[in-house]
């Protein structure tokens, strides 16, 4: 049987074994939601509300231990992984709440002699890939409104996280959920792949690389069934020069920061107009000096390890040639004795003179690095924020909300903001662009991607 094993970014240790599942309990699993399925898709949605609402009651009761494991298995500050918790239950509650009025059928205006309308069906059994660095928030985007939409559900977490999996299954089963309707698989790379290939599976929501999207869709071709692919992003921050410059280096900075720089939609690029670009500057390397890099099992701790030593020397690379090209380091890591070559805990950074023929400002980083590269004009910033293979998320800081908003319409990017970046709205649609991916989740349009229309088409005798 292969075993899989969760290495601690803590503090190297072998946090969590687990047996992957054989192919006996994949084809078992599979069974099962399939015929599970048959009975949920009956069920009222006013039913299915209800056991998903029990599920949340019953997840964020155990908030507390939630936290702690999620702190031990990627390695996030203990201070801050009990918000992922909190986020996990607005997403859900937002997609329980907006379920009746996404999946109602569509009624056509009158025709004599017809009664035509259209419904949403659910699409069957459908497969979600979770990633590790939110790992509870990125499997609600697409696990509630696809059980609420009437399909049953497939989990495959990251090897990182697999206590997540398994505490979503047992908040179901608290909940009272039907067997079938929802499982978890621990599988390995090639077991996923084959599992997409099943002709069982009717839709695969996918969080991660473009490496892992192009598995999903290099496995799904053919099959002709819906995909969601959210691949992670580059995402860039304009601040202008009338902004209110403390609240734009605490939102900018934070949502460069935060999770250890580990998130699709954080801040990995900034662009800030020269007037301020000095200030700026100097006050963000003062924001990012106050960070306290430790055990994030401690309390006092805000900024964590990467989820393991080769992410952390990934960006130390990228910090390195970035400083051989001519780039400025404003921290020194000799501040930060765990910062250490072949370790999981890596020094915060800030680079100016940056450019983007450099790869820290083209490769996404997923970690706690940022450049800052100072502009001209709107046009200037508009273009270089353009600049990238991904469109996750832009923001923009500005007093002038018009003219922020005329600039994000212009930003080729799935979500834009003023004045906030690095979040997510659950009642607003999540999508990417280019290299961060297709599809659509949250919101009523999130519905759109886990069911199909079928037309009713009603002639009278």
């Amino acid at each position: 049987m292969a075993m899989q094993r969760t290495i601690s970014p803590v503090d190297g240790s072998v946090y969590v074994e687990r047996e992957q599942a054989d192919p006996a309990r994949v084809e078992a699993a599979l069974a099962r939601a399939v015929a599970a399925q048959r009975e949920w898709r009956e069920t009222s949605l006013a039913e299915r509300a209800r056991s998903c609402a029990r599920m949340v009651d019953a997840f964020v009761a155990k908030r507390d231990a939630l936290a702690e494991e999620l702190t031990w298995q990627m390695g996030r500050p203990i201070a801050a992984a009990g918000g992922e918790i909190g986020g996990f239950e607005e997403r859900a509650r937002t997609m329980i709440g907006l379920a009746e009025a996404a999946l109602a059928p569509i009624s056509l205006p009158d025709k004599p002699g017809f009664t035509r309308y259209i419904t949403r069906e659910p699409l069957g059994v459908s497969f979600i890939v979770a990633p590790w660095n939110f790992p509870f928030m990125t499997a609600v985007n697409a696990l509630v409104p696809a059980l609420m939409a009437g399909n049953t559900v497939i989990l495959r977490h990251s090897a990182q996280t697999p206590l997540c999996a398994e505490r979503l299954q047992q908040a179901f089963d608290e909940a009272g959920l039907p067997a079938g309707v929802f499982q978890h698989l621990h599988l390995s790379h090639a077991a996923t792949e084959a599992l997409i290939r099943d002709a069982r599976i009717d839709h695969v929501s996918f969080t991660g690389s473009v490496g892992g999207g192009e598995m999903v869709e290099r496995n799904a071709a053919g099959r002709f069934i819906a995909t969601g692919l959210e691949l992670g992003g580059k995402d860039p921050a304009y601040v202008r020069a009338d902004v209110d410059l403390d609240s734009a280096v605490e939102g900018v900075m934070d949502g460069a920061f935060f999770n250890s720089g580990q998130s699709c939609c954080g801040i990995e690029r900034i662009y800030v107009q020269r007037e301020i670009f000095d200030t700026f500057v100097a006050r963000a390397v003062a924001w990012v000096r106050q960070l306290r890099l430790g055990n994030p099992t401690d309390a006092a701790t805000t900024l964590g390890p990467l989820v393991k030593p080769a992410a952390a020397d990934f960006v130390r690379g990228q910090i390195e040639e970035a400083v051989a090209a001519g780039a400025w380091a404003w921290i020194d890591p000799g501040d930060y004795p765990l910062s250490t070559p072949g370790s999981a805990y890596l020094a915060p950074q800030v680079l100016t003179g940056v450019d983007h023929s450099m790869r820290v400002m083209r490769e996404e980083s997923f970690g706690p690095v940022v450049g800052i590269m100072p502009v001209d004009s709107d046009d200037e910033a508009i273009e270089l924020m353009n600049d990238s293979d991904f469109g996750l998320t832009a923001a923009v800081f500005t007093r002038d909300i018009a003219a922020g908003e005329a600039i994000a319409r212009r930003l080729e990017a799935g979500t834009v903001f003023t004045n906030r970046c690095d979040y997510l709205d659950p009642e607003l649609a999540w999508t990417g662009v280019k290299h961060s991916g297709r599809g659509c989740s949250l919101s009523r349009l999130g519905y759109e991607t886990l069911t199909r229309p079928k037309s009713f088409h009603l002639k009278h005798a």
